[in-house]
């Protein structure tokens, strides 16, 4: 369902990969990996599409991805390294308007029940300036809860949690890919997710324009 070939990046005068390829299928994961500065978050970009491949090509479903505008959107869950979410809204307000602007349908008790399984009932009406980085990231994975889009590309999805929460997000990946769900995650820490195959992607050292490590 999602083709990667021959992907290159480069940032100024910097190649920071290239001929990256990879292939995943329903109920499959990629665990994308590589030292700091070896171009992955931009890696992930290109598999959203906000970010162009100075050379290759992704295909979802067997076309580019360039073409298929709003229908690859709509199938697309991207949770970046950065929370996403307004300080100024509650989690609540930030969960029903983040499935606003992804025109998904999410009642007020759906919210809840996500915030309640992230570990945030009883924070849920307080405005997100006043959490801890932990619970301001609970607050952003809480919309994995419901989500239902078929690929999900998450950067550093454990960042600042502690271990049971890191455990329900690999519990939502695990259920995810068992849906037939697709899935492309980088970070750090080990990738323990109960279903699914998982495939693994190493960016290593960057090298510069001319070739030299």
């Amino acid at each position: 369902m999602l083709d990667a070939l021959n992907l290159e990046c480069v940032r100024g005068e910097r190649r920071l990969f290239a001929g990256v390829s990879f292939r995943l299928d329903g109920g499959e994961m990629l665990w994308l990996q590589g030292t700091n500065g070896a171009g992955k978050t931009s890696l992930l970009r290109m598999v959203c599409g906000l970010t162009p491949a100075a050379s290759g090509e992704i295909r979802w479903r067997g076309q580019p991805i360039g073409g298929l505008g709003e229908a690859f959107r709509g199938e697309l869950c991207y949770l970046g390294h950065h929370n996403a979410i307004k300080d100024d809204l509650t989690p609540l307000e930030n969960v029903l308007s983040a499935a606003k602007l992804a025109d998904e349908t999410l009642d007020e008790e759906a919210a809840l029940d996500a915030l309640e399984r992230v570990g945030l009932r009883g924070r849920e009406d307080l405005a997100c300036r006043y959490l801890s980085q932990g619970q301001k990231r609970r607050a952003a994975l809480a919309r994995l809860v419901h989500e239902k889009r078929a690929l999900w590309v998450l950067d550093e999805p454990y960042v600042a949690l502690d271990r049971a929460a890191v455990d329900l997000v690999a519990g939502l990946i695990g259920a995810h890919l068992q849906r037939g769900g697709l899935a492309v995650v980088t970070t750090h820490q080990p990738v323990a997710v109960s279903a699914g195959a998982l495939r693994q992607v190493w960016l290593g050292a960057v090298d510069t324009a001319d070739g030299r490590d």
